[in-house]
């Protein structure tokens, strides 16, 4: 067996689509990103210039505006009457306008990040105005209590850096990044699934026809294909983390246990999808490619406000996508401090592991051939 494996990996290491796609790509990609937008921090923006429209109905909004607008906020808001900051938006010398009122609401003119900044700063207060109304009305007694707890929304918009245990939005980006690399072992796992099907190549006929056991042969191909994998997601994570000084918060040691579950389904997807179909090996890449892109995209990899929208709108896609989990998994020890949720990731990825590999199995040991 242990040279079957040998030989396994000196196969896999000749393939271009084994090689390319789960271990260059995604350091090209970390590169790209890192030069585009990796090496920024929320100090590096101006800082966000606000009106506010004061109307009646709501003047506990008002103060809260004032309490956000301090020294070291990324925030400024000045009061103005209607047609005042309605010029100024126009000028562009706002970013948005606050108006008062029973409901509170924003007037913006673009879409970024100054807009994102009061769109969350505003739903902050509404949540909080609602969580305090059903305190209020259900126990008036833990009022004060609820009050202390909910004081703190400048938080939301203070500049704070990588290093502590708040992120920017870049960071989501590297971490579907990790979450892309993982998927990608597809294309080691198709691999080792074709050669474990003698109706593709010419070698993997030979393959098949020796008196070689096939569970010999499967599980040589699923133990190479993983370690290669896994060390192709080893070397990306060491070339983010100590080349391009990207600062991961958690402990490598979890890091290295989600790429592990993840590499796991990337593989196992790999074999699945090739075993389960007759197309052609480049119809095959394709597939797969969409699946992981796709899986990707939806995880924040092109835009991470894409995940926080499939999150809310659709829950259940980002609960079956390993990709999102793989990304959540990095959040929860970078920046929640949350290890069940972690675990209940982990969790999660292996046992989409365990069901396609189980499924592979079944589906390639339904063929026979005759031993020479």
């Amino acid at each position: 067996m242990r040279d079957l494996i040998r030989y396994s990996i000196i196969r896999k290491v000749k393939n271009f689509n084994i090689l390319f796609w789960p271990c260059i790509f995604p350091l090209i990609m970390g590169t790209l990103f890192y030069f585009a937008f990796g090496n920024m921090s929320e100090a590096d923006f101006e800082t966000v210039q606000a009106a506010y429209v004061e109307e009646k109905g709501d003047p506990v909004f008002s103060r809260f505006l004032e309490e956000v607008d301090q020294e070291g906020s990324v925030i400024r808001i000045e009061k103005m009457t209607k047609e005042q900051a309605s010029q100024k938006l126009a000028a562009r010398e706002i970013q948005g306008i606050f108006v008062g009122g029973e409901t509170p609401r924003l007037q913006v003119a673009g879409s970024g990040m100054a807009q994102s900044i009061m769109q969350s700063l505003l739903e902050s207060y509404l949540n909080g105005k609602h969580i305090m109304e059903a305190v209020a009305e259900t126990h008036p007694e833990k009022l004060e209590q609820a009050a202390v707890s909910m004081a703190d929304y400048q938080e939301l918009i203070k500049n704070v850096s990588l290093g502590g245990r708040t992120t920017n939005g870049n960071a989501g980006f590297f971490y579907a990044l990790i979450g892309m690399a993982c998927l990608y072992g597809c294309f080691v796992g198709m691999g080792s699934a074709c050669w474990l099907q003698a109706n593709v190549t010419y070698l993997a006929a030979r393959q098949c026809a020796s008196p070689v056991h096939r569970m010999t042969m499967i599980l040589t191909e699923v133990l190479t294909s993983f370690g290669l994998h896994f060390l192709n997601v080893i070397i990306l994570i060491l070339y983010l983390k100590y080349v391009l000084r990207m600062e991961f918060q958690g402990s490598m040691a979890d890091m290295l246990l989600i790429s592990m579950a993840g590499c796991i389904v990337g593989v196992s997807m790999g074999i699945f999808v090739s075993s389960a179909s007759r197309f052609s090996e480049k119809l095959k890449v394709g597939i797969m490619l969409a699946i992981s892109m796709t899986a990707s995209t939806l995880a924040g990899l092109v835009n991470v406000e894409i995940k926080y929208m499939v999150d809310q709108k659709l829950p259940l896609l980002n609960k079956l996508n390993p990709a999102a989990l793989i990304s959540d998994a990095f959040y929860c020890i970078n920046v929640y401090e949350d290890p069940v949720r972690m675990r209940n990731n982990i969790i999660t990825l292996t046992a989409m592991a365990a069901v396609l590999t189980v499924a592979s199995f079944l589906i390639v040991r339904r063929e026979r051939y005759d031993s020479i």
